[in-house]
C-alpha cells in the first residue's frame, strides 16, 4: 500500500485476497489519493458480480485465477498502452529543446521543427529518457511495437534522419550515438 501510495508505476497488478487487506480497499484507496495508476485485478473469485464489484471499485481490468502468462502479458501491454501521459509531461524539454504532445510541436532555440509522426514519438521517447541510454531493442519495442529484432536499420536511418533535425545550425549536438550499445539524449555525450 504504502508502495503504491509513494512510487510512480506504469501497472500496479493487485490481488484480491492479501492477507490483511482486501486488494479492493487498495484500489479504492488509490482512487480516493487521486492516484490514476492503471491496475489489473487478479482475483480467484471469477463470477460476473465479483468482476463488476473490481472494476466499480476503480480496477481497469481484472483477470480470474488461473490464467495464462501469456494474456497477463497481454493486458499489461494493453494498459500500459492505454495510459495517458500526466498533465505535466505534455511539454517535455532537454536543454533548448521542446517537445509539445498536446499541439504536436517540436522547437529548438524556438524554431519550429517539422518532423514525421515516427520521428516525433522517437523524440518523445528519448526526451522522457533524457541522460539515460536508450538501445535499439528499447526503440524497437516503445517506438515501433516489434517484440523482436527485425535485423533491420530502421532505427538507425531514423536517428539519423532525427539528428539531422534536431542538431543542425545548432554548436550543441544534443543527439548521441553510444557505440555499441544505443544512443542518448542529452547536454553531454
Amino acid at each position: 500500500m504504502h508502495l503504491a501510495l509513494t512510487g510512480k508505476y506504469e501497472v500496479i497488478v493487485a490481488d484480491r485476497m492479501l492477507p490483511r487487506r482486501d486488494g479492493l480497499s487498495i484500489v479504492r484507496i488509490l482512487r480516493a489519493d487521486n492516484n490514476h495508476t492503471p491496475v489489473l485485478v487478479l482475483s480467484a473469485l471469477g463470477e460476473v458480480n465479483d468482476r463488476v464489484a473490481g472494476l466499480q471499485a476503480g480496477g481497469d481490468d481484472y483477470l480470474v485465477k488461473p490464467f495464462a502468462f501469456s494474456e497477463l502479458l497481454a493486458r499489461l501491454g494493453a494498459l500500459t498502452r492505454r495510459q495517458q501521459p500526466a498533465p505535466m509531461d505534455q511539454r517535455l524539454q532537454v536543454a533548448d529543446l521542446t517537445l509539445d504532445l498536446r499541439d504536436q510541436s517540436v522547437k529548438r532555440a524556438g524554431k519550429p521543427i517539422r518532423l514525421q509522426p515516427r520521428e516525433f514519438r522517437l523524440l518523445a521517447f528519448l526526451m522522457r529518457h533524457s541522460g539515460q541510454l536508450v538501445t535499439r531493442t528499447m526503440l524497437l519495442e516503445h517506438v515501433w511495437e516489434f517484440h523482436f529484432d527485425p535485423q533491420t536499420n530502421v532505427v538507425d536511418v531514423q536517428i539519423s534522419r532525427l539528428r539531422s533535425k534536431i542538431d543542425r545550425d545548432h554548436e550543441l549536438p544534443l543527439l548521441h550515438t553510444v557505440r555499441g550499445s544505443g544512443y542518448k539524449l542529452s547536454e553531454c555525450p
